[in-house]
């Protein structure tokens, strides 16, 4: 059974039985960190996600992170594509300290970490400057309202080079309301929109997350199968044009965060 090597009332590590360390904050797991081994991606959203980064051609990519907590997906783009230069924007800068202290980040690695929020570091980077934006950002298990506006999207794509790739992980419930309004703002960016989702969330059978994957550049369908066959979890892969229906795109007038997850401690889990 996993221990707990550190809380706080607001983050703390649990080591489990291999090794690998969780990172908690406000009760929700955020990140699954194997310093031994930073191909190794347990959260299933987190193997998606690098699913997205492995379509852009090899070699070192500049990315963007909008949330950071244990730095997972980064430390995998260091190991997978050294020299990468990525910038990550996370506003706890408590729980980035305790981060570099108890996981400390490889040597050699250029990850900047900026302690502020998504909007305002995204508003302080240079047009087209980054190969991929990350969206992975939580407060209390919901994804924030103010990053999934049409105005925030709209930032992504600002700092995405031509023919980059954004991508989402989101959260929602089995009605889909909330992913499919805010696939409706990111059909307004990118031309091509690719859904990936465990087979049950994507069934609708319960509470999860789902990974976007947009660009302006074609997206191949079936690499995207072809390559999430060959993940952990099994996981389904959908056009984003079947999941956002006539849904509208979230404004900042009427914006909501992701719905609050309905089992805490599990549904973000692989």
């Amino acid at each position: 059974m996993p221990h707990a090597e550190s809380n706080s009332e607001q983050f703390g590590f649990v080591t489990d039985e291999r090794g690998g360390v969780t990172v908690m904050r406000d009760g929700h797991p955020q990140s699954h960190v194997d310093l031994a081994d930073p191909g190794l991606l347990v959260f299933e959203y987190v193997a998606q996600l690098a699913l997205g980064i492995d379509l852009l051609p090899p070699g070192p990519i500049g990315v963007t992170h909008i949330g950071g907590a244990g730095l997972t997906l980064a430390r995998y783009i260091q190991h997978t594509r050294p020299g990468s230069p990525q910038i990550v924007l996370e506003p706890d800068a408590a729980l980035t300290e305790e981060v570099r202290r108890q996981l400390p980040l490889p040597r050699g690695h250029r990850i900047r970490i900026r302690p502020v929020d998504g909007a305002s570091g995204l508003a302080a980077l240079r047009d087209s400057s980054a190969d991929a934006v990350v969206l992975d950002a939580y407060d209390g298990g919901r994804v924030p309202a103010d990053l999934v506006t049409d105005a925030a999207l709209g930032g992504f794509a600002r700092v995405l080079k031509p023919g980059g790739l954004a991508l989402l992980n989101l959260a929602d419930e089995p009605n889909r309301r909330h992913v499919a309004r805010v696939l409706a703002g990111v059909a307004a960016q990118w031309r091509h929109q690719v859904v990936l989702a465990t087979n049950d969330v994507m069934k609708g059978r319960r509470f999860g997350n789902y990974v976007v994957i947009a660009s302006n550049s074609p997206i191949d369908v079936d690499e995207v199968r072809r390559r999430a066959i060959r993940l952990a979890a099994p996981t389904a892969v959908r056009p984003g044009g079947e999941l956002r229906k006539q849904a509208r795109p979230f404004t900042v007038d009427d914006a909501e965060s992701s719905p609050p997850p309905s089992d805490s401690g599990h549904w973000r889990r692989s």
